[in-house]
């Protein structure tokens, strides 16, 4: 199951794992809602070797000013705590998962 990414637990998150993804996502949002079972699979298919989380783009302001987030879906490729990538749109599975084997 993915992770649950907050502004009070960001940081703490992105130090602690060698590779965090990040989808930031909205409940009213369609797109967001269409990517949120790929989430939970890479979550289980990556379990062990990349922490997966959602951010509630709603209820965290604070990342979202961060990474200047203005479109969900927006995924935040994370490496050893440094942006590493960040897109926008709902990305095909195998096209997220390249992205984290890149990582890896």
């Amino acid at each position: 199951m993915a992770l649950e990414v907050t502004d009070s637990n960001f940081e703490e998150l992105a130090k602690d794992n060698d590779v965090l993804v990040i989808d930031l996502w909205a409940e009213w949002c369609g797109p967001c809602r269409a990517l949120s079972p790929v989430i939970e699979d890479l979550s289980r298919q990556y379990a062990g070797k990349v922490a997966i989380g959602k951010v509630d783009v709603d209820a965290n302001p604070d990342i979202c000013k961060k990474f200047g987030i203005r479109n969900v879906p927006t995924l935040l490729f994370i490496k050893k705590g440094e942006l590493a990538e960040k897109t926008v749109g709902a990305l095909p599975k195998n096209t997220i998962a390249s992205k984290i084997d890149a990582l890896i």
